[in-house]
């Protein structure tokens, strides 16, 4: 009999921010958790329930005070220095579990010690950590006088940051690579389960066409870049799609052997998901998702093999019977080239129903296994704790 959450309990699930922009991993792992958990709902900001168009249409969320500054729906980012403050004014004493999915600072929220706080960690806070010296040199505020003041109040994030990962009882990783990330930053342990993907929106397709394709958001740390100056260099057919900072830039560059779409609707992306010869990803990522769901539809992935690809893509040339992909291993043009040429050797040893094979590890009824789990696991040893306790006090 599939587990159940316990019914005597009552609990919030707490996430960073909720607009139309942020469709991302962490928002379809905050998805998945409300189809089978009834949690209320929280979120620094909330532009989703009044969208018709939302799963979170007409829900009851609630959100601080960043909800009503200029600009917060269409980027929240700016106001990171208050994001720690604004996370803590949520009240949730009254609920028994607070469940976090946390890739910033929704980790942060202030519990009691009657209380059993689980955070999903989709990763540190990129700002203040991995990223810190990217943002500085890619922004007008991290030079000169301000860059000082930008400095110091990354300085401060990441000292906030080490003192909230202690008021979560247990973290749970999107990755083992996250996970070791959560120790480098926390020295905190993690469980790990892979977050959902819906394997069955996406069909395996065995007959592929000639083109390449990349999807991502076009920003910096994504190096979609390199991968565009490695089909210039090469000539063959490439599909861009996604929209971000990096747009006009990628525009300028590409030949015109490269074609870039920019923002596209989910059943553009799948159709050219399904029919690509293979998808190229040059970006070091936690998890990422999109990597499985290329794979679901039985095409070959090639990728940087640092972070989540490692994981989750299996190298042809260390598992010929059932390889997903190749795996690269610099961040350089020359090696996108490499990978490329060394796809189009093993092009033929593919197979896309084993392909497909492997991503259906990754649905979500996994993953919902796998995090009722560990939740009633948590929830028994929190109960027995607090049972003790009370008795103790009683004696």
């Amino acid at each position: 009999m599939p587990l159940e959450p316990r019914s005597d309990l009552n609990y919030a699930l707490v996430h960073e921010w909720l607009t139309p922009l942020a469709t991302g991993g962490s928002e379809l792992v905050v998805k998945e958790l409300l189809e089978f958990i009834d949690a209320d709902l929280y979120a620094l900001i909330d532009f989703e329930s009044s969208d018709p168009q939302s799963y979170l249409y007409k829900r009851q969320i609630g959100t601080t005070f960043l909800q009503h500054l200029p600009g917060a729906k269409s980027n929240v980012q700016k106001y990171l220095p208050l994001m720690p403050l604004a996370i803590e004014q949520l009240d949730l004493r009254h609920y028994d579990v607070i469940l976090s999915s946390a890739h910033a600072v929704a980790k942060g929220i202030l519990t009691t010690p009657q209380q059993l706080h689980l955070c999903y960690c989709h990763t540190p806070m990129r700002y203040a950590w991995d990223l810190t010296f990217d943002y500085l040199d890619q922004s007008r505020l991290g030079r000169g006088i301000p860059g000082i003041l930008t400095r110091y109040l990354l300085h401060q994030l990441r000292q906030w940051d080490v003192l909230s990962a202690n008021r979560v009882d247990h973290f749970i990783a999107n990755s083992h690579f996250t996970a070791s990330r959560i120790w480098r930053c926390y020295r905190r342990s993690a469980d790990v389960i892979y977050p959902p993907v819906a394997i069955d929106r996406f069909t395996c397709n065995p007959h592929k066409e000639d083109f390449y394709l990349t999807v991502c958001r076009l920003v910096g740390y994504k190096q979609v870049a390199l991968i565009v100056e490695a089909f210039n260099h090469n000539g063959k057919q490439l599909v861009v799609i996604g929209t971000g900072t990096e747009l006009q830039k990628l525009q300028q560059i590409a030949k015109p052997n490269v074609t870039i779409l920019g923002l596209q609707p989910n059943t553009v992306v799948q159709d050219y998901l399904a029919r690509a010869r293979a998808f190229v990803y040059a970006a070091c990522e936690d998890f990422g998702i999109v990597l499985v769901e290329a794979m679901a539809c039985g095409t070959p992935v090639i990728a940087y093999g640092v972070g989540g690809a490692a994981e989750t893509v299996l190298d042809i040339r260390a598992h010929p019977d059932r390889g997903t992909g190749i795996l690269f291993p610099t961040q350089t043009t020359a090696a996108i080239i490499a990978a490329i040429a060394t796809f189009e050797t093993h092009r033929h040893q593919f197979q896309a129903a084993h392909i497909r094979t492997h991503a259906e590890g990754f649905a979500t009824d996994i993953f919902r296994s796998q995090y009722l789990s560990l939740l009633d696991r948590y929830t028994s040893q929190w109960q027995s704790l607090d049972r003790r306790q009370q008795s103790e006090v009683k004696m």
